[in-house]
């Protein structure tokens, strides 16, 4: 149980990239008032907790419903992770379109989008929770345990966004680049892991 607890923490804060949400949150937000920032945070944290808690909770019931088995989503979760991974290795790290950060910069509150969704939880990390949840069944404390540590991983996001004005200064542009980088190579393993896994199980 400990590794899937190692593995959860290791595979939502990857997917998540704390780090990498600091400057694209300080170009939405940082012209802002420091207590409009920490409301901001607060709500993009509590509705991408509450999204997350959701598709961890009814995901499995939601595909058994439409049909498609886990190992299948297992599959497609780990080529959706692998894309995300090749964006923040080539530093491409971009959660919405040219189009929505352009409409994001006029709206007034910016938390829910594109701040919570897509940003905090988008589709690889809906697709990271679910996946997680469907390997924590064998284990009697398993949903528990990983909605446990994405809050945690939320709760560090939190602490990343209410920081983003000195984590931005102390690492520039360049030291975000990095850390994506070095997140997006080992994001890019676990993504390769789903894949097989999943196929073996369909093959098999």
């Amino acid at each position: 149980m400990e590794s899937l607890a190692l593995k959860a923490f290791l595979t939502l804060f990857v997917v998540m990239d704390p780090i990498g949400l600091v400057p694209v949150f300080l170009a939405l937000a940082g012209s802002r008032s420091h207590g409009d920032q920490c409301r901001i945070a607060r709500k993009a944290v509590f509705v991408a907790g509450g999204l997350l808690a959701s598709f961890g909770i009814a995901g499995e019931w939601l595909l058994r419903n439409l049909g498609i088995s886990m190992d299948a989503f297992r599959v497609s979760g780990g080529i959706l992770l692998f894309l995300i991974a090749l964006d923040m290795v080539l530093a491409q790290h971009e959660r919405e379109t040219k189009e929505e950060e352009e409409e994001s910069r006029g709206r007034s509150d910016i938390s829910v989008f594109p701040l919570a969704i897509p940003m905090i939880a988008g589709p690889g990390t809906l697709a990271s929770i679910m996946i997680l949840v469907a390997e924590s069944r064998p284990y009697p404390l398993g949903l528990p345990m990983i909605l446990g540590i994405a809050a945690v991983v939320l709760a560090l996001g939190y602490v990343a966004l209410r920081a983003a004005a000195p984590l931005g200064k102390l690492l520039g542009r360049t030291g975000v680049n990095v850390v994506t980088r070095v997140l997006g190579v080992l994001l890019a393993a676990l993504a390769v892991q789903y894949v097989a896994d999943g196929a073996r199980s369909l093959l098999g």
